[in-house]
């Protein structure tokens, strides 16, 4: 359980290397950048306060999901969804691959 913590920890912070955005910037531009960096801000920070809020004012329950928010990872599913949303709105069409240890 350590160890699986450990990878997925990990895992989230290789998104954060300067030299994995740097990639990313020179492969597909800002636009990827930011939406990968705001997914995880937004995985990362705003869901837990969402959950921990819930479990204040509707249900203890919901307390769960703030830790769970922060270990599990969404952004193989969420990035493709929102670039896809991004080059529909900006009439480009470049494709995108996940990261190697995404592809799970």
């Amino acid at each position: 359980m350590i160890g699986w913590l450990k990878k997925e920890i990990s895992h989230k912070l290789e998104h954060f290397k300067i030299s994995n955005l740097k990639e990313t910037m020179k492969e597909h531009g800002l636009a990827l950048v930011i939406i990968i960096v705001g997914w995880e801000i937004i995985e990362d920070v705003v869901f837990p306060i969402i959950f921990i809020w819930l479990g204040n004012n509707v249900h203890p329950s919901f307390y769960a999901g703030a830790p769970a928010s922060i270990i599990l990872c969404f952004h193989w599913l969420a990035i493709p969804v929102l670039w896809w949303c991004w080059m529909r709105i900006s009439g480009k069409k470049k494709q995108i691959k996940p990261c190697g240890s995404c592809e799970e």
